[in-house]
Parts: C-alpha cells; structure tokens; sequence
C-alpha cells in the first residue's frame, strides 16, 4: 500500500458525505420553521429583521462552535476550555482597536475594512498561538481520558481568565464597531443592521472554505482516515498527531475569530465573555453531529432563528425552546443532524 491509497481509504470512510449531499431534511426543517415564524409574526418586515437577526446570530455561534466541532467531534477531545480562546481574541481585538482608533473612526470604507482584518488576524493568530501552548502543555497529557479533559481544560480557562483581567482588568471595556460599519439598511419596513449582514456573509464564507477543505484536500482527507484508524495512517508515514495539533491550533484560532465577531455584536467586553456562548456551542455540534462542519452551520441557524422567533413571540421561552429543539433533535436523530464519525 502506498501513500496515494490513503485518499482512496479516506474517501471510502467519508461515504457519508455522498449521502449528506442528498439529505435536504434537516435544511427544510429550518426553511419550515421560518415559513411558521412567518404565520405568527404576522408582519413580513418584522420577520426579516428578526430573520437577519437570527442568521448572523446563527454565524457567531457557527465560527465559535466550528473550532470546538474540529477539537471535540474530529479529535474527540472535551476542550471545556475553549471559551478561553474566545475570551483571548475579544481582548485582543480590543488592544488592537485601541491602537488603531484613527483608522476605526475614519469615516472611509478602506481603512475601516483594513482596521477590521487587522483585528480579526491578531485575534485569530493569538489565540492559535495559545492553542498551541494549551495543547502541548495541559491538553497532550490527558488525551483519551475524558474526566481528566474536563477537569484540567476547565482549570486552564480558569487560570486564562484570570491572567486576562492581570493584563487587562476586570471593568467592563466598550467596543465600537469602525464607522462604516455602524447603522443599518432600510428594506421596506425592515431594518437590517450593516454588521449582521457582514457577519453572515464572513460565517457563510468560512463555512463554504472548510467545508471544502475537509472534503476536497488531502489534507482533509487524512484528517477524517485518522479519526477513524489513526494507526493506519501512522503506518502509511503520515504523523498523524502534527496533523490533530494543527487542526486543536486552527479551532483555537477559529474561537478567537468568534471572540471578535462575538465581542462587536455584544459592545462590551468582559473576562466572562468566553463563557457566555459555550454552552450554545456544545448544543449545536451535539445537534448537528460530532466532527460534522454542515451539521455544525445548520443546527447553529436553527437553534438561533428559532430563538430569535420565540424571544419575539414569548420571551420567556427563549432559552427553552433552545433545549426543547435539542430534545427533538437528539429524540430524532441520537447522532445528530449529519453524523460523520463512528462516535
């Protein structure tokens, strides 16, 4: 067996990705219960900006929840720590900004667009880099022992989060989106926000390059082969475990691309922020199915559209509905809306 056998292999154990292509029913159910959303609000222009709303929401928790799906789904490490790279690239970006505040506040699309990627790259970079430390010292240690993960990458949030407010203090800090992307577009009668739309088109991109990258290139390819026999791959010549430290730096970075997003949504920054979308993080790859990126993007529009829509219709039932869908899901489908592992 040679080294061009592996894409044959890997191809072979990503079957289901071939019947993903065809499964449209999880994608009908979010199209079903906008169309229901629609029905109740009664308003169309009430129901696109809560739309809108809910689909760059939807993109936040998608970026958060794409790192965490790589680490947890692919490597089947429970990195309960990687709120803390969220938190990471939050602060970051908010050092970056406060370096930068001439071209954030210049009211001139080119400087502010340079400003942004300037952010969202030194966030994304930093928060990699202390991935990279994270797995080499707690995470590397521990791997095949769950309760061990839980415990010591909780412990490392914890101490990341205290050595943030060290550095930065613990007052809440305001963050201002550059000018030119403040305000919002009228449509009609609804209103959508000019950094929700952004949001959505950055999530949709990211979604479409990974999706590719772990469909279509050897290098996903071997990565999806060493999920399932990682000693196989080992005996091919490949060193599978630069591989998965590669892929624990990219989730890390992804969550620090998440904390920007996250941190210009919210206006405010404080060491907690990591935190805030964990939980929502966990219920989407648990939904959407352990290592699936199109599980992750759907169950991550789902969840935040039907949110949004009961917020507006019962805002007491917000957050249930949350655990109520998660509930259905599971009930429905135990391995999640596109399974693609064994696990």
């Amino acid at each position: 067996m040679n080294r061009q056998d592996i894409s044959e292999t890997a191809i072979s154990i990503g079957s289901t990705t071939n019947l993903l292509k065809r499964d449209w029913l999880p994608i009908m159910i979010v199209i079903a219960a906008a169309l229901i959303a629609l029905a109740f609000v009664g308003s169309p222009s009430i129901w696109l900006t809560l739309t809108l709303a809910g689909l760059a929401m939807g993109m936040m928790v998608f970026i958060v929840a794409s790192g965490l799906t790589l680490i947890f789904g692919l490597m089947d490490v429970l990195n309960f720590g990687h709120g803390a790279f969220v938190t990471v690239g939050a602060y970051l970006a908010y050092a970056v900004l406060t370096m930068m505040t001439g071209l954030t506040v210049a009211d001139n699309l080119l400087l502010n667009v340079l400003a942004l990627i300037a952010v969202v790259v030194v966030a994304a970079v930093g928060a990699g880099l202390l991935g990279w430390i994270f797995e080499r010292i707690i995470v590397r240690r521990v791997y095949g022992d769950h309760l061990k993960q839980i415990l010591i990458t909780m412990g490392g949030m914890i101490v990341i989060e205290q050595v943030v407010m060290m550095i930065w203090g613990s007052q809440e800090k305001l963050i201002q989106l550059p000018t030119s992307l403040r305000g919002a577009f009228v449509m009609g009668d609804a209103v959508v926000e000019k950094y929700r739309l952004l949001v959505v088109v950055f999530g949709s991109v990211l979604f479409l390059a990974m999706y590719f990258s772990l469909s279509h290139t050897r290098i996903g390819l071997l990565i999806r082969a060493g999920v399932e026999d990682a000693e196989m791959i080992q005996a091919l010549g490949y060193r599978i475990r630069r591989l998965f430290v590669g892929l624990f730096v990219v989730g890390s970075g992804l969550a620090g691309f998440g904390g920007v997003m996250w941190v210009f949504y919210r206006g405010t920054l404080t060491a907690d922020i990591g935190g805030e979308l964990m939980i929502l993080a966990f219920i989407v790859i648990i939904m959407g199915g352990l290592g699936s990126i199109t599980g992750c993007f759907i169950s991550a529009i789902l969840v935040s559209v039907v949110a949004n829509y009961v917020a507006f219709l019962v805002p007491e039932m917000a957050m249930t509905s949350t655990i109520i869908l998660l509930v259905a899901v599971i009930s429905w489908r135990p391995r999640g809306l596109f399974p693609l592992t064994k696990r």
